[in-house]
């Protein structure tokens, strides 16, 4: 499996957001958490991002204990996470915005394949490359936000919220 979460735990001070939550995703699955709004679906991706503290419970990643690993390790064994709302660097540019996404191997030939990738994947983004974040709609906000996590190189992608916009 690639992703196993545990009978996991999150509270936010006494408020319990996650209670006994179990959840495997095997390579190459798609899977969807659905709930309503405060069901603990960010919740969830913040505590497997490692964003989030879990009181108890376990997390793996390809086998790995994961759950006590700071969420920079995370993310370069290839967990990468479109928070909800982007989070896009407003004042930088489409592009500059993508090449902080693929910072792993920075100025490469691999970077560069990657970013013909995502300019492939949204097309908008090649031709608005220089403009700033902040001044795009929100569908080309979130697009850049997708873009940016699939610079990463991303084993797992979780995607908080991805129609919002």
């Amino acid at each position: 499996m690639l992703l196993e979460v545990n009978d996991l735990h999150v509270t936010y001070g006494r408020i319990q957001a996650l209670r006994g939550v179990d959840l495997v995703v095997g390579e190459g699955e798609i899977v969807t958490i659905v709930g309503s709004n405060g069901a603990g679906k960010s919740t969830l991706l913040l505590a497997v991002s490692g964003l989030r503290p879990i009181r108890a419970g376990s997390i793996a990643f390809g086998g790995e204990i994961l759950h006590k690993r700071p969420p920079h390790e995370r993310a370069r064994s290839g967990l990468v996470q479109v928070p909800e709302g982007r989070r896009l660097f407003a004042g930088l540019s489409v592009e500059e915005n993508l090449a902080l996404g693929g910072y792993k191997t920075p100025r490469s030939r691999r970077n560069e394949t990657r970013l013909g990738e995502v300019f492939d994947l949204f097309p908008i983004l090649a031709t608005i490359k220089e403009r700033r974040a902040g001044l795009l709609s929100g569908g080309e906000q979130q697009m850049l936000a997708i873009g940016r996590a699939l610079m990463a190189e991303p084993v797992l992608l979780m995607l908080d919220e991805p129609s919002l916009g």
